[in-house]
């Protein structure tokens, strides 16, 4: 039985509902098994966010407060342990403490003849963490009996990037304004803030980045340093960091410098200076990310120097602090390259080695720009003497902003898994960015997917993508079938008969949305400033790789951009035997396939389709497997709470509408070069070419 609350659900709450358990047998057992709880852990701000938690979360799962006890007794039942216990094996205290910093472990033991649940860890953080998890367990109606849980997180700096700017417009943001309200603070401190800060630590996120990398030199005077003081206020007690996204030129906007120039003593000397007061109002501040050099925004190569210069000088002023420097290597110049897809290797790749240890080099997943599908970027495993840092995007600029349901997970996971081949077989991604490189932080980031709409996503769907992330930063390794399930547990239901159908619908979406979009390697064909829909004939921008003409190629012949040897020659930044074969057509995975090659029209495919033929069929499944999600999502009505089932229904019957206009339109145009019919069975596009090329949108988001 669903309550009055749960039917009037609006999403607020993301994945951390305590409403109650709703099997009354498992909710009695979970009651006798956390008879009274004792902390042993001190009282820190981190150790009170960890109690308030628990409390609030055991009286909305358990309609129960059991009673909180300053020392371990008989009929004991929960233990909160940091650094070890005399009430506690030494095996037991040894694996505790054997934990990384944010570690925790959560075992079953048998203490003074009672069993007993103990929770420990080396630090404050490492409880919080411990906290979330046991609580997940509580959500997803786990058995508490036998457990025997140690987790250490895979990478150290587990970042959200903002891009919200000072005026609360958000780039590539789907979910209403920023949340950041910069007229109120520091004085007014929205209790949205310390929910976001909940939800962050829940997953395991300790770091958020609160400000657009195309950066306003603003975020760091003094007035704004202050108002960035009360938000790190308020994230320090959930074990996050903050961090800010530096403009290059500040020492000539805001430090009445005439020059930025990274090797100009005067310049060194502005940013220290500067450090120094961030670090007087921020004392754990996090450090820097930085786009330099990059879609106009100025850098070190605006004086002849380079990419490392540039951060070096920054990492300097940061290191005495403990501060760190993530660079962006999403850059292309006013020189449009042979292959876009090459220049961030050719510029780095060189400089590899040249950075100090607390610079991370933030990397795009694929080469482009985070598009429905792109092959992992060649950087991974190419900067072998440098930190390297994964870039995703969880918002989802690419993939139908906050209409279209598209669970993440498995696009983050095709990147993670992916082979590089720098070290032999089996030198995935996910090994490689987890392993420091000289003395260096690991780390990952995604580009928040947050705002000010009530449910934060926009799509109640679009928290899974928030979620997994965190899951996935957390530890790469994680299944993204388990993580959806996780999420639909605590943000919806532990019905089997919505949780088995749902699970399944997410899993396939991404690739219903890379049928309907941009099939076997098609890529970058959407609209040219807000990235809204299909416009693959776009051919008048200044700048040639600004059209998606340049991607897809498309002639009498057939389509597709030729990355080989014969070509640009990208496959060249891969390793052997990677190289090797996505240098041939018949090697080349087919999702891969119009990224690396040329293909006429009528070339036999793996399954014996023509690429023409198999371009209209991915472009009509795509269609028809999103009419598919929106009967199992009716298949649910009735198991969940009616609003938000009713949201995903009309989410669902835009993102339908829109898949058929990507269907029609890019079908449409590419038959103008194949000149070929449809394949006998499919259904004539509604309206001509023209039509969707006429098609106009105002005030896109």
């Amino acid at each position: 039985m669903l309550t009055s609350a749960a039917n009037a659900d609006n999403g607020y709450r993301l994945w951390l509902r305590y409403d109650p358990v709703e099997n009354v047998t498992l909710a009695r057992q979970y009651r006798q098994q956390i008879a009274s709880v004792v902390f042993e852990t001190g009282n820190s701000p981190i150790i009170q966010s960890a109690r308030t938690e628990l409390k609030n979360a055991l009286q909305g799962l358990l309609n129960y407060s059991p009673a909180f006890v300053n020392a371990p007794g008989k009929g004991l039942r929960l233990i909160f342990v940091k650094g070890g216990s005399k009430q506690l094996t030494p095996a037991l205290n040894k694996l505790i403490n054997n934990t990384s910093n944010e570690g925790y472990v959560i075992k079953t033991i048998s203490l003074n003849n009672s069993p007993c649940l103990v929770v420990g860890a080396k630090n404050d953080k490492g409880i919080l963490y411990g906290t979330f998890h046991l609580l997940r367990l509580l959500q997803t109606q786990q058995t508490l009996a036998n457990i025997n849980i140690t987790e250490s997180p895979k990478l150290q700096v587990r970042i959200l990037n903002h891009w919200d700017n000072l005026d609360r417009t958000v780039e590539r943001g789907y979910a209403g304004f920023s949340i950041w309200n910069w007229h109120k603070l520091p004085g007014y401190i929205d209790p949205r803030y310390i929910d976001y800060a909940r939800a962050n630590a829940s997953i395991g996120i300790n770091g958020a980045v609160i400000n657009n990398v195309n950066a306003n030199s603003l975020i760091l005077t003094t007035d704004y340093l202050k108002k960035n003081a009360a938000l790190a206020g308020v994230f320090r007690r959930y074990g996050i960091k903050l961090y800010l996204s530096a403009k290059f030129s500040a020492p000539i906007e805001t430090g009445g410098l005439k020059t930025a120039d990274p090797l100009d003593p005067t310049v060194k000397q502005w940013w220290q200076q500067k450090a120094d007061e961030i670090y007087r109002h921020i004392p754990d501040f996090g450090g820097f990310l930085v786009k330099a050099n990059s879609e106009g925004q100025p850098g070190p190569q605006n004086y002849g120097r380079t990419h490392a210069d540039g951060a070096n000088m920054l990492a300097d002023v940061l290191k005495p602090h403990g501060g760190i420097v993530m660079w962006r290597a999403f850059v292309y110049d006013d020189k449009t390259p042979d292959d876009r897809a090459k220049q961030a290797y050719n510029e780095f790749k060189p400089l590899d080695g040249k950075f100090r240890s607390n610079v991370i080099i933030q990397v795009k997943n694929g080469a482009i720009d985070f598009q429905p599908r792109e092959p992992f970027h060649p950087l991974f495993g190419a900067m072998t003497k440098t930190q390297i840092m994964p870039e995703f995007q969880i918002t989802q600029e690419y993939l139908g902003f906050s209409t279209h349901l598209v669970y993440l997970a498995t696009l983050f996971k095709e990147c993670l898994d992916a082979d590089t081949y720098s070290q032999g077989h089996g030198s995935t991604v996910a090994k490689i960015i987890s392993i420091p490189v000289n003395n260096s932080l690991t780390g990952i980031a995604g580009v928040a997917n947050i705002g000010t709409d009530i449910n934060w996503c926009g799509h109640p769907f679009a928290q899974a993508n928030w979620y997994a992330f965190g899951r996935l930063a957390w530890n790469p390794d994680q299944n993204a079938a388990d993580i959806a399930r996780d999420w639909l547990k605590m943000t919806f239901s532990n019905q089997p008969d919505f949780v088995k159908p749902v699970t399944s619908m997410m899993l396939a979406s991404r690739e219903t949305a890379v049928n309907y979009m941009t099939p076997l390697g098609l890529h970058h064909i959407m609209g040219t400033h807000a990235h809204y829909g299909p416009a693959p004939w776009v051919n008048n921008l200044s700048r040639a790789d600004w059209n998606p003409v340049y991607y897809h190629k498309a002639d009498s012949a057939g389509m597709g951009f030729d990355r080989t040897a014969t070509g640009s020659n990208a496959i060249a930044q891969y390793y052997p035997p990677l190289r090797d074969s996505l240098n041939k057509v018949e090697t080349t995975p087919e999702k891969y396939l119009l990224w690396f090659h040329h293909v006429g029209w009528n070339t036999h495919l793996k399954n014996g389709e023509t690429l023409w033929n198999e371009v209209v069929k991915r472009y009509y499944k795509g269609a028809a497997d999103v009419a598919g999600m929106q009967k199992t999502w009716a298949s649910v009505n009735g198991k969940i709470d009616s609003t938000r089932y009713h949201e995903v229904k009309q989410l669902l019957a835009i993102q339908a509408e829109e898949a058929v206009w990507w269907r029609n339109a890019c079908v449409l145009y590419f038959q103008t070069f194949s000149k070929l019919p449809l394949p006998a069975g499919y259904t004539k596009p509604d309206h001509d070419l023209q039509y969707y090329k006429d098609l106009k949108f105002k005030y896109l988001p």
